[in-house]
Formats: C-alpha cells, sequence, structure tokens
C-alpha cells in the first residue's frame, strides 16, 4: 500500500511520540467533553490525545472552533498541535469534533478546551525607560514622593508575572548611606531615615511672600550685602556666581542636572528565583527646599510683661503666594494666637500655666481657592513656670495622735502641702520649719514633712500639743496648723458580750448583703483614739470569702452574706472572728480568746435548675455535612444530682436532632448555606421529674460553603438590533460565597458560534458581540459556559435574536408574520383578560337587574298607599 504524503503528516505525532517512548495510552480517551493543558512553546508536532469512538465505520474526524490553524486532527482521532501556543496570544481554544462515517457525523460533537499553560518566558519591563522626581528636604521617612511601573506579559494569575522591585544603586553615594528606599511590591519610592534627616536641597536666596524674583532685585540684595566700592554686576566675579548658581536652581532639569540617579531593577516570580528575568529603569531626583519647617516647640514665660500682639515664631510656605490660616487642636474656649500673611505668629495676651501648660497650633498653608499646598503643620506652645503660687496647706488643721511612752524618735506623721507651680522644679520645691521651735517637743523634716518626737511624752503632762509650721517655696511661705494629741497607751483588750454567737440556717438562695448576725464588742482604752477603735475580722471558717464584717469602728458589726451561698460546694462553716484595735497593745500584751468569737451556719438546701458546663455553645462544618454527623455533646448536670434530659428547639428547618438522654446533637436534614449561613436554635435541659425546673442555652451552628453550585446567567434571552449591533451584556450569580463564587471565567462554545465574541468585562459580566454585521432575522442558541473561581462550570443555551428594531430600539415583527400563532404567555393573557372581561360583565348585569326589582318593588308600594 502506498501512503501519500497526508497520511505521512497524519502519522507524524504518531510516530514521534513512539521514537521519544511516550506512554501514549495515558492520551487516549473516549469520545466525550475534553480539557487538555498544553504548555505554551511545546515544539511540534505534538500528540495530545486520542478519541476512542464505539460507533462503526468511523474513517475520519471533523474539526471546527478556535485555533483550528494551531490544532488538527488525524483520521484516526489524534488530536495535535500544528504549531507551537502562544499564551498571551490565545489562554485557551474551544473545539468541536465531530466523529464521521464518510461524511456523515455519527458521534458528536463534543467539545475540546485546551488551557495554555503559561512558561516564564517574557521578561518584565518598565512603562518609562527614565523616571524624574521631586523630593523636598525632610520628607519624612516612608511616605511615597514617586514610583515605577512595570508590565510582564506573562500569566498574572502566575508567579511568572509577580513582579518585585528593588534598588540597584544610588549616584552619588559619597558615605554609603542608602537615602532612598523603594516598595519591593507597589514600586513606591520614599526617604529612608537618614535621607530623611540628610537629603540638603542647593543653597539659594530666600525670598518673602510676594518679593519681587527679577535680576534687578538680585541685584538689590546684593548690593545690600556688597556696599561700595562696587564693579559693574557683568564684571563682578562675586555676583556672576550668584546669578549663575540661582538661575541653575530655578531651572534645574532633572533629566539634565539631577542631584541624584537611582537604579531601579524588577524582576519576575517575585525576585526570589535566580532564573528570574529582569528589566531596568532610571530614576532621576532633584531635592527642593524645604521652606515649611516647623519652629516648635515654642517656649513663652507665663505673664509675660510685653506688649501684645508679640511675635513668638514665623512659619514660610514653599508657595511663594501661600495663604496662612491658624486654627487650634483642641477645643478651647481661650486661643490667644493668631497669624499674619507673611506667616508670623502672634500671641495675643499672657498666658497662664497654671490654666494650660501647652497649647498645640496646627498652621494650614493653601491657595487662593482653599486647595492646601504644604501639608498641615503642628506647633507645640510650652508655657514656663514662673513663680506666682504660694505653697497650700492640703488641710486647715492637720490632726495626728501619738501614744503616750513611745520611744524618742517615733513618728508622729507627714503634714501634707503642695504648690501650684510647675512639679520639679525650684518654683514648686517646698521646705518645713516649726514656728518658735524652742521648747518643743518635736522636730520636722525639712524637705518631707515628717514631724518625730523628741522626747517621751506623758498624758498626765499634756494630752494636746498645737504647732505652727511654716512651708516655703523660694519665694512665698504659707503658715499651718497642726494637732497633736497624746493618747493613752493601748494597754485594753476588746471584748466581745459574748464569746459564742450559737448557729443560725440560712437557704442557699439568701441574698447577697443579707445581714446574717449583729456582734458587739468593747474597749476601755480612751474614747474616739486608735486605741479603742474596734476592726472586727473573720480569721478561720470561710476560706472563700463568702462572709464579711461591717462595722463603724464602734463596737458594732454586722455579718453579712458578701458571696452567693452553694450548698453544693459548702453545707456549714463554722466562723471565727477577731476583734482588733488599729494601734499596736502595749509591750507585753497580746490579744486573748476574749477578744474573739465563734459562730455556726448551717445552708440548706433549694431545688435548683440544671446548670450547663458552658456558657457558650458555637459549631462550624461545612454544608455537605452527611446525614447522621454528630456536631456536639452537650453537657449539663442537676445540682442536686437528679436525672436531666435534653430538648432543642428553633430548628425551622429540621436540619438537627438531639439525643434527649445523652445531649448528643447530630444532623438529621441537609444542610445548606445558601439557605441559612447561621443557625441558631435552643437547647433546653430539664429535670426528669419536674420540666419547669429548666434552663437554656442558645446553639449557632455555622456553615461553610463548599462549591456545590454552578454559575448561572441572570438573564438568558436577549435581541441584538441589525441596523445597529450593540453588544450584549451577560450576567452571571452563584449561590456560592468565596472562594466558590466570582471572580467567573466566560466561555462561548464553537461550532456555529464563530461569528461571535465573548470578553469578561469584570468578575461577574461579559460582553456578547457580533464580529460581523448581521444580515438576517435570525435567532441563535449560543452554548456559553460560565465557571466559577473554582473552576466549576456547566455550558448553558443563551438565546440571542438578531432582529429589525424599531426606533426606541425593539424588535419589530412586520404586519401578517406569524400573526395567527401566540406564545404560551400570550394565549394565557388573552384567555385571562378574556374571563375578567366576563366576569365584570355578569357583576354588572345581576346589580341591574336587583336595582330594577328595588324600583318596582318601590312604585308597588307607593300605588298600595
Amino acid at each position: 500500500m502506498i501512503m501519500t504524503p497526508l497520511v505521512h503528516l497524519l502519522l507524524l505525532p504518531l510516530l514521534l511520540s513512539i521514537a521519544a517512548g511516550k506512554d501514549l495510552e495515558e492520551k487516549k480517551g473516549p469520545f466525550e467533553n475534553t480539557v487538555l493543558d498544553v504548555s505554551e512553546g511545546t515544539p511540534v508536532p505534538y500528540a495530545m490525545y486520542q478519541f476512542q469512538v464505539t460507533s462503526a465505520g468511523v474513517n475520519n474526524f471533523r474539526l471546527s472552533g478556535e485555533g483550528k490553524e494551531d490544532i488538527s486532527i488525524s483520521n484516526d482521532g489524534w488530536l495535535y498541535l500544528q504549531r507551537p501556543l502562544d499564551w498571551s496570544r490565545d489562554n485557551h481554544y474551544i473545539i468541536m469534533v465531530e466523529a464521521l462515517a464518510d461524511d456523515e457525523v455519527v458521534e458528536g460533537p463534543v467539545y475540546v478546551t485546551i488551557n495554555v499553560l503559561d512558561v516564564n518566558n517574557k521578561a518584565p519591563y518598565f512603562n518609562q525607560s527614565v523616571y524624574t522626581a521631586l523630593v523636598r528636604e525632610h520628607n519624612p521617612a516612608g511616605v511615597p514622593f514617586t514610583r515605577v511601573f512595570a508590565l510582564d506579559k506573562d500569566d498574572p494569575e502566575t508567579p511568572n508575572a509577580q513582579l518585585s522591585y528593588s534598588l540597584v544603586s544610588q549616584i552619588p553615594n559619597r558615605l554609603h548611606t542608602p537615602l532612598f528606599q523603594i516598595n519591593p511590591e507597589t514600586g513606591e519610592i520614599s526617604t529612608t531615615e537618614d535621607g530623611s534627616q540628610m537629603l540638603k536641597a542647593r543653597e539659594g536666596i530666600l525670598y518673602s511672600k510676594g518679593a519681587d524674583r527679577s535680576i534687578e532685585a538680585l541685584k538689590s540684595k546684593f548690593d545690600d550685602y556688597c556696599p561700595q566700592p562696587k564693579l559693574p554686576y557683568e564684571q563682578n566675579p562675586f555676583f556672576t556666581c550668584v546669578q549663575r548658581a540661582e538661575m541653575r536652581r530655578s531651572n534645574v532639569d532633572p533629566l539634565v542636572d539631577p542631584d541624584f540617579t537611582l537604579i531601579v531593577r524588577v524582576q519576575d516570580l517575585g525576585g526570589a528565583s535566580e532564573t528570574a528575568l529582569s528589566g531596568n529603569t532610571e530614576v532621576h531626583i532633584v531635592v527642593q527646599q524645604n521652606l515649611w519647617v516647623n519652629p516648635g516647640p515654642i517656649p513663652v514665660e507665663e505673664h509675660l510683661r510685653e506688649t501684645y500682639p508679640l511675635t513668638i515664631a514665623k512659619v514660610q510656605s514653599n508657595e511663594p503666594n501661600a495663604v496662612y490660616a491658624l486654627v487650634q487642636k483642641e477645643r478651647e474656649l481661650k486661643f490667644p494666637f493668631q497669624i499674619t500673611e507673611d506667616g508670623d505668629i502672634h500671641l495675643t495676651e499672657e498666658l497662664d500655666r497654671e490654666d494650660k501648660d501647652m497649647y498645640i497650633l496646627v498652621v494650614r498653608a493653601t491657595d487662593n481657592s482653599g486647595n492646601e499646598v504644604d501639608p498641615p503643620m503642628e506647633i507645640h506652645v510650652i508655657v514656663d513656670d514662673i513663680n506666682d503660687n504660694a505653697p497650700e496647706c492640703e488641710n486647715e488643721e492637720s490632726v495626728f495622735e501619738l501614744q503616750e511612752g513611745e520611744p524618742v524618735g517615733s513618728e508622729v506623721g507627714e503634714l501634707k502641702a503642695h504648690d501650684a507651680d510647675k512639679e520639679g522644679t525650684l518654683n514648686s520645691l517646698l521646705s518645713y520649719t516649726i514656728e518658735n521651735p524652742d521648747g518643743s517637743p518635736f522636730s520636722i523634716d525639712a524637705a518631707s514633712g515628717r514631724i518625730q518626737a523628741l522626747r517621751s511624752l506623758q498624758r498626765r503632762d499634756q494630752q494636746v500639743y498645737n504647732l505652727t509650721i511654716k512651708v516655703k517655696d523660694p519665694v512665698f511661705s504659707t503658715n499651718c496648723k497642726v494637732v497633736i494629741k497624746v493618747i493613752d497607751v493601748n494597754n485594753e483588750l476588746p471584748l466581745f458580750e459574748k464569746n459564742d454567737y450559737g448557729s443560725q440556717t440560712l437557704a442557699e438562695d439568701t441574698p447577697v448583703e443579707h445581714t446574717v448576725l449583729t456582734i458587739r464588742a468593747t474597749d476601755a482604752d480612751d474614747p474616739d483614739s486608735g486605741s479603742s477603735r474596734i476592726e472586727f475580722h473573720i480569721s478561720a471558717g470561710d476560706d472563700d470569702g463568702v462572709f464579711a464584717v461591717q462595722t463603724d469602728g464602734n463596737g458594732v458589726g454586722h455579718l453579712v452574706i458578701a458571696k452567693p451561698l452553694d450548698f453544693e460546694t459548702a453545707s456549714t462553716y463554722d466562723l471565727k472572728i477577731d476583734a482588733r484595735n488599729p494601734e499596736p497593745l502595749m509591750t507585753g500584751l497580746v490579744y486573748g480568746s476574749e477578744s474573739t468569737a465563734v459562730f455556726s451556719i448551717s445552708v440548706t438546701d433549694i431545688d435548683e435548675v440544671p446548670e450547663f458546663s458552658s456558657d457558650i455553645l458555637e459549631v462550624t462544618v461545612p454544608e455537605n455535612t452527611t446525614k447522621g454527623s454528630v456536631l456536639l455533646t452537650v453537657e449539663a448536670k442537676d445540682p442536686e444530682g437528679k436525672d436531666i434530659n435534653f430538648k432543642l428547639d428553633g430548628d425551622t428547618y429540621g436540619w438537627l436532632e438531639i439525643d434527649k438522654v445523652s445531649g448528643v446533637i447530630k444532623t438529621k436534614g441537609k444542610l445548606d448555606r445558601e439557605t441559612l449561613e447561621t443557625l441558631t436554635v435552643t437547647v433546653t435541659a430539664f429535670e426528669t421529674a419536674n420540666r419547669e425546673m429548666h434552663s437554656e442555652l442558645d446553639l449557632t451552628v455555622r456553615l461553610l460553603d463548599v462549591n456545590d453550585n454552578a454559575p448561572e446567567m441572570i438573564n438568558n434571552q436577549a435581541f441584538i438590533c441589525m441596523m445597529k449591533p450593540e453588544p450584549v451584556i451577560i450576567k452571571a450569580k452563584d449561590g456560592d460565597s468565596a472562594p466558590f463564587s466570582q471572580p467567573f471565567t466566560f466561555v462561548l462554545g464553537s461550532g456555529k458560534s464563530q461569528n461571535w465574541g465573548l470578553v469578561r468585562i469584570d468578575d461577574t459580566t461579559a460582553k456578547l458581540t457580533l464580529r460581523k454585521k448581521p444580515t438576517e432575522d435570525k435567532t441563535y442558541h449560543l452554548p456559553i459556559t460560565i465557571k466559577d473561581n473554582a473552576g466549576m462550570g456547566v455550558a448553558r443555551l443563551f438565546e440571542v435574536r438578531v432582529c429589525n428594531c424599531t426606533e426606541l430600539g425593539y424588535c419589530y415583527m412586520p404586519p401578517g408574520r406569524h400573526g395567527h400563532i401566540y406564545g404560551t404567555g400570550a394565549t394565557v393573557g388573552i384567555l385571562v383578560g378574556t374571563l375578567a372581561f366576563c366576569v365584570i360583565a355578569f357583576i354588572i348585569v345581576i346589580r341591574r337587574i336587583d336595582k330594577n326589582k328595588k324600583k318596582a318593588k318601590n312604585e308597588e308600594d307607593e300605588r298600595m298607599m
């Protein structure tokens, strides 16, 4: 048998595959819709797939659709490439294959989707070969002042187009310190911390607002600094030097005369691979002078005796004709500041540090239209303190107690005084002295105000001492009164009225703050002194602090419930209560049993509701959880140990069930997140013998989405006017949530769809267009596959009618054409309209008959009368 060149060509991919030792069996499959992945640039010819047909007599295949010039099929069903694929040219193809017996279709059509896989064969490139930028001195570190931008023609969904920016070099770099940095993800360029401090603009002449900047003005300034004798300006080397520098600074061109040049590199693969491809560009930077410099913090002395308004600072915008405005940051009634049109900040009146020690001013610089020309500047005005306040005693009279017989040096107390001047300065530094100290049995520490006894005092000698203490700062002084009482030594013990208060029974639901018992004790020491004051303490029998004793210090105490009682935790309490003085006992005296009382409490049980082991019940499960799956086990117990059961309420969808004994909650129906994302039901635990004793707790079941919905077209019909074919917008929706919904991929089937184009607009819409102007009124049924972000999709038909249109843009149907045929909707509409008309007519007739009957009856009644 002689093989024709065509047969040789058709068998070539098969022969090449066999020669390469490839496993062709893996590339064979049934005659059905197929998806193939092929890397771009794959050498040709390349065998991709062989269809296996079951019909007898198949001797040929027919191929149609996208990419016919790149893809062919042999007579025995081998699908192969004729030329290498290019992802940037087309990232997928959809072709239709039909199996033929001679020229008759016996199987198919089926659709083959060929996804072109991108390989990293395109280097990234910048959209400009050279960038220029201006940056001001003291530009905040990390705040971008320019940006570079690069592109990559590889697949943006792969690392092949993931770009990373970096700085290669900075010219000049005399100090070997990076002054600039670049964001590797965005390409934004900003100054480093060093750059923010070290960048300097070219020096030049400063001009005030509205000042003349002509050559004549420059000559005038030069004359002010260089008086006679002088040369003509053109012959004066100093003037010509200044003139050239000023002209160079005013007309600097970043491309010709930059201060810095940055070499920027961009790499794909995120810059993390040695095989990453790269591109480069230059950024020419000029540093501009920044006149917008914060003059603060500004110190101003309080109560300054000056002529107001007083200039305290000056600001100057980078815009010569800026308009200045001054506002206060805090909402204060008093704001004694203003700003002039030249940027001078004035203080309008005296300040008082004791009223406010700092003001925050915000200066804005705008153009005549109110647009900001410089960022708002926040200036702090610090009010410096002067010594304008005298010391003040904390109390009009300070009273201290000291037991008689205390040793020399015993502390009496500490006098409290303060000064309103600034803390930590000499203006508020206080010193203490006793007026007329001769013969006084006390001394005072000059720095702290601590008073001590110089000898052991006896109550019989003197019971009360009155002192005058002078408190002074470097300028002012104040006298404070001090009373020192010599009290009896604590040589008497507090005594309970009885040492055993018996017992009492309390129900466990007795409320907190309930007074259980009143106790009393007495002390024979001097009244109204620390030696006779009585404090009560529970020293044993209540480790959890369920009870407390409230007292006023005069020997009466109230035992109260401080925390809820719980029979199951503790059913009895044997309390030990001590009576104590705040003053220490005299040496050798100790507290005994007479200063202690006991009291017993019994707690009775009450029937309490069951208690859940957790205050929150939450569970998160996928919506495709199978029927009968255990979600969680609810745990609860009865405080009295009684049997409990569970029930579940609020499940209107019938998705859950609970075992009444074990508390196990299972699924009994199909869960659906698209119906309800979060289900909240009520779990009740109740005593088996008494359902009234129950507790409730909400259970929240959150459903996680699974990809169980394919995208659908919101509308599956449209029309296009023949004379003015406009694109049709196709919008899709998906019941799932991310990542199983949008962005959608729209794919138009091949075959009869070749004259149509489908382009995605955004994540949920696409645009359907006619490639050629239509010539006939016709209805098309186009197969469109919409896939979600996870690749799930189903081919659906989209009906498009191409028609002649009226002037209003609606399809026009000529008279007589299909005039006797109505659609189902129209037929139903006519039938309903007819029935409605009949009903209305029937009602009118009945009403008229009734009216005539009434009229006849009235006439008959009149005749009878």
